[in-house]
């Protein structure tokens, strides 16, 4: 028998259309899944088993009369509970925000995309608080462990996503991503995420971390991550900042994927600054994807851009993210800060700290940033990076035990760069380290280059570069975090 939570959105719609099962039969296994997931590594914060089957009934008998609203009819997705889903209460992994604080009449930009196309909606996943840090726990809803060991992190901030993803939770998932938080998770669980360009997906409300926060599809390939694209890069009059509409489909701009990654200029970055430290297993697995895609007829070149030093790059973000920390959490009074998570407490107070000059000045160095990536992304189509210098560390630390290091932006030194200048940028898995944990491997292109991503993505993908091993389900006690039934 086929195991439904094994396949992935493009072929659910072909099994629907063939009348090979049915959604309502693929909605209860991703369900049952969910349950099993959520004992294993706390992925949720919330399942909502009878909106699901209803939404996946209504889509059944779309499939039968030969009336489907899209593609993504009748296929289970699930929600970051960062983004607003009409029905249900959206915490962002705070107790500072009541569940009755309602009315929850309103979705998300591209949740409302996906609701008119008839998904079905499975669950919220688990953030860490205001999803400032690139792990996930949270006050809240515990700790979210990975995959692969639940006693090791999932990565954040989106690491409920990853984890549900990867484990047939739902093959699609909605994410965001401030400093890398669809490709941390993304790379430490084995799956495929994207932060697009930013403003192709609409996001509303805005983000208190302003425009470094993006919204983008996690998903099993870049087959499904394009298919989501197509729904969620829709214009929504609420975001100021969106762009204009997208000419043309992600996902025709897969066809003959691996015929297009040749003559493309590839810049290999092994560790995008001289001297930055990166595991030796990261960088062989990365080492041998780009080999490949250099066999795949891909000009390879290793060439780091002329970014500003890591320093510089990282307390500029600092400025600009701990500042948002400190306005996300401005409302609360002293009883909700005691509350908050140790360390999201300790940057809202640097944050706080900063004046405008500060702000501008960080917003300097980020023009200059930007300014650099667009010279490179004039000699070279796509750069190449791990994304991470690292495999997964252990669950409920915002950083590696013993590593000395203090902040999470300390071993994530190829992720926030790029939401610093809104470039399109993936993770995805290129192998896995001597423990069994994926290595996951960054795309990233010039702004507005979205299909450029996808398409390498994709030709990686069908030269088998990316096929690690699926994780079981793991037979392990509940880490802490309790999931709730009925709302979303």
């Amino acid at each position: 028998m086929t195991d439904l939570t094994a396949l992935g959105a493009t072929r659910l719609a072909a099994g629907y259309a063939a009348r090979d099962f049915s959604p309502v039969e693929v909605a209860l296994a991703v369900l049952d899944r969910a349950e099993a997931v959520q004992a294993a590594v706390n992925a949720f914060v919330s399942l909502d088993r009878e909106g699901a089957l209803a939404g996946a009934r209504a889509s059944e008998l779309r499939w039968e009369r030969g009336e489907p609203l899209g593609p993504l009819d009748g296929v289970p997705v699930t929600v970051k509970d960062i983004l607003l889903q009409r029905g249900g209460p959206t915490r962002r992994g705070s107790a500072a925000v009541p569940a009755g604080e309602g009315p929850w009449a309103e979705d998300a930009p591209a949740v409302a995309r996906l609701r008119e196309s008839g998904a079905v909606f499975a669950g919220k996943t688990t953030t860490p608080e205001f999803g400032w840090k690139g792990v996930t726990d949270s006050p809240l809803s515990g700790v979210t462990g990975n995959p692969y060991d639940p006693s090791r992190t999932a990565g954040g901030s989106s690491g409920g996503s990853a984890a549900a993803v990867a484990l047939g939770a739902g093959p699609l998932s909605l994410g965001t991503d401030g400093g890398g938080s669809v490709r941390i998770p993304a790379s430490f669980c084995g799956i495929f995420a994207l932060k697009p360009t930013y403003g192709r997906v609409p996001l509303y409300p805005a983000s208190a971390f302003g425009t470094l926060a993006h919204v983008g599809p996690m998903t099993r390939d870049a087959a499904d991550a394009a298919l989501l694209m197509d729904v969620i890069a829709r214009p929504d009059a609420r975001d100021w900042s969106q762009l204009a509409p997208v000419t043309g489909s992600f996902r025709n701009a897969l066809v003959a994927g691996a015929a297009r990654v040749r003559g493309l200029r590839v810049a290999y970055s092994p560790a995008l600054w001289p001297g930055v430290p990166v595991a030796p297993a990261v960088a062989a697995a990365v080492r041998g994807a780009v080999d490949r895609l250099a066999e795949l007829g891909a000009e390879v070149t290793e060439a780091d851009p002329p970014l500003p030093p890591v320093e510089e790059l990282r307390e500029a973000f600092h400025v600009l993210w701990f500042s948002g920390a400190a306005r996300v959490t401005q409302h609360l009074d002293g009883a909700a800060v005691a509350a908050l998570d140790p360390g999201l407490a300790e940057v809202r107070e640097r944050g706080a700290r900063y004046g405008a000059l500060d702000y501008l000045a960080a917003v300097d160095v980020r023009m200059a940033a930007g300014r650099a990536m667009g010279g490179f992304h004039e000699r070279y189509d796509v750069l190449v990076t791990p994304t991470l210098p690292l495999t997964a560390f252990g669950a409920g630390r915002e950083v590696p035990e013993g590593s000395g290091m203090a902040r999470w932006t300390e071993w994530t030194p190829f992720t926030y760069p790029f939401n610093m200048t809104q470039q399109p940028a993936a993770s995805l898995p290129c192998g896995v380290d001597g423990d069994g944990l994926p290595v996951g491997l960054q795309l990233v292109a010039a702004r507005h280059a979205d299909a450029a991503v996808l398409r390498v993505a994709h030709a990686l993908y069908e030269a088998g570069v990316a096929a690690v091993p699926v994780p079981p389900v793991p037979p392990v006690p509940p880490v802490p975090g309790a999931v709730r039934r009925g709302g979303s």
